[in-house]
């Protein structure tokens, strides 16, 4: 089906959905899979249309999951209809404002307060069902740590890796999984950053893009909100939310872990398993999809791989392997 028709279509089902056929409908936001956003009007309300083609992707898994996390508490879109067959589904719109447009140094601590508060009631949501959502397995960390050869080593910056870089990369990836799946085990969003939190009047963020959630490590959304690829914040103070979220987690009954420090370690190496990835993704998406505008986002996906290997010394050879590196271009 072509865009034109398959845009007609998805005009047609809002409409319906409606009861208007003469509403607006604008493009409102694309993001790094197959789906497409759409903003649709009337007067002073407004909705917003999700375009999820069924042979790329899987609508109906989204609507178990938002509807599942609103009923732990979470602010996540509405679902409103659905054509789950032509893959069409009608939201309620969380407006126009991601974190990302509004995090400063005047509005961070308040944003992130209430970001890391929300975080608190989606694991939380894990102990009402533990077996709702698939596991986080060491197979699917090690395939996506494999991105970074593949995609950003090889591809993009056409290096051919050796055997004993290859030996490096392999035994990291180990390690890191060995770290991830030691962790206790929670509900995670997987994408928990500040173009997915949006910033609203009440209850506070909405949440979007949640559907490739999984049963995984507990530090991995708070690396994702924290060590966010597209804005970034001084380590020192970085590590004083972290360590903050150990104790609010804890004291939640979240987990169970009285070591600080062991943490902040969990913290540092699942951020080193999820930039691995997200390099791998960036330079795949500019190489086999044509979204060259992640290609802005590397250079601080690359610095924080160099930070947080520079820490731990069984990762010396990969931090070195990382400084070696030519920038990205």
């Amino acid at each position: 089906m072509s865009d034109d028709v398959r845009f007609a279509a998805l005009r047609g089902f809002a409409a319906q959905a409606l009861g208007d056929p003469g509403l607006d409908c604008v493009p409102a936001s694309s993001d790094a899979s197959f789906r497409r956003y759409f903003r649709v009007t009337r007067a002073r309300d407004s909705w917003i249309v999700m375009d999820a083609p069924p042979e790329k992707e899987d609508l109906g898994l989204f609507v178990k999951i938002a509807r599942r996390f609103a009923t732990v508490g979470l602010h996540v879109p509405d679902i409103l209809a659905c054509d789950l067959d032509r893959g069409f589904c009608l939201l309620s719109d969380l407006g126009h404002r991601p974190y990302l447009n509004e995090l400063n140094a005047d509005t961070v601590e308040r944003l992130y307060g209430d970001a890391l508060g929300a975080l608190v009631v989606l694991q939380g949501g894990t102990f009402s069902d533990p077996e709702f959502l698939p596991p986080y397995s060491g197979e699917l960390l090690q395939r996506e740590m494999e991105l970074f050869p593949t995609w950003y080593l090889e591809r993009y910056l056409g290096i051919t890796i050796s055997a004993a870089q290859a030996g490096v990369l392999s035994a990291a990836f180990q390690s890191l999984t060995a770290s991830a799946l030691s962790q206790p085990q929670v509900w995670v969003h997987r994408d928990y950053h500040s173009r997915n939190l949006m910033i609203a009047a009440r209850h506070n963020p909405g949440i979007l893009d949640f559907q490739d959630a999984v049963l995984g490590p507990v530090t991995y959304d708070l690396v994702s909100l924290l060590k966010d690829c597209y804005i970034s914040w001084p380590r020192a103070r970085v590590l004083e939310w972290v360590k903050g979220y150990w104790q609010l987690a804890r004291e939640s009954g979240i987990h169970r872990c009285d070591d600080e420090d062991l943490f902040v370690e969990w913290f540092d190496r699942m951020g080193i398993q999820r930039h691995l990835k997200v390099a791998g993704i960036f330079a795949r998406l500019h190489l086999r999809d044509g979204k060259s505008g992640y290609l802005a986002d590397l250079p601080l996906t690359m610095r924080y791989l160099r930070e947080a290997t520079a820490e731990y010394e069984d990762l010396s050879a990969l931090h070195a392997l990382l400084c070696g590196l030519p920038e990205p271009r």
